[in-house]
């Protein structure tokens, strides 16, 4: 039997992912170890394989069979447009995608006007405006503190994930549009899914009853 392998996004939601193959009878001990410098983690029992990966890094891995099965955010998915299945809305890890900035910037977002938006996700920026609003806009990648943009003049809005919406409240901003919900997804290989696929539909399925068992 050829192992199925994993690739997860490091942190909640590899954890949660852990925590849900657990309730299913599936555990991987080593991978709790804190101190270990091991990549690749095995459960021999089910033939599966576990790493950990960046999230942006998780569709690549998936798209070119490096791993079977991946486990991230659908702004990831959005952002990193690969050729992967998405096969399961996981339910947690839950947020939105938003256009915010301060309450003034509304104005910007009605008259079509050309306006610059900084954000970490230009591809699901330039999707929205682009293709959703009919809106021209300068683009401007950044990697960190996305809310500083508008406050220091850099850009008038900004595309971001918003969880509670805090930030946003401390630094004087706020949520002008939603662009879509988000949460943990599972993706799988296109190849992968043929080859194995009695294997992945079965695990899908365990996953999928499992969560729905929680909900209730």
């Amino acid at each position: 039997m050829r192992y199925l392998t994993f690739a997860l996004t490091k942190g909640r939601l590899a954890e949660q992912t852990m925590e849900l193959l657990e309730s299913l009878g599936i555990s991987c001990e080593e991978m709790k170890d804190k101190h270990t410098r091991k990549l690749i983690f095995t459960n021999e029992q089910y033939g599966l394989r576990f790493f950990l990966a960046k999230g942006p890094d998780v569709p690549t891995y998936v798209e070119y069979g490096a791993a079977d099965i991946g486990i991230v955010g659908k702004d990831t998915i959005l952002e990193e447009k690969r050729k992967i299945y998405e096969v399961l809305d996981l339910g947690y890890g839950k947020c939105r995608m938003c256009v915010c900035g301060p309450e003034s910037a509304a104005q910007y977002l009605t008259h079509n006007q050309l306006i610059r938006v900084a954000t970490k996700y230009p591809n699901i920026a330039k999707d929205y405006f682009y293709n959703k609003k009919n809106q021209s806009v300068e683009l401007i990648k950044l990697n960190g503190s996305i809310e500083l943009a508008p406050i220091v003049g850099l850009s008038e809005v900004i595309v971001d994930i918003v969880e509670t919406g805090s930030t946003l409240k401390e630094n004087g901003l706020t949520v002008l549009e939603e662009i879509c919900p988000l949460s943990a997804r599972m993706v799988v290989n296109p190849v992968s899914m043929k080859m194995d696929n009695a294997r992945i539909t079965e695990l899908i399925q365990k996953m999928k009853n499992r969560l729905a068992a929680d909900r209730k």
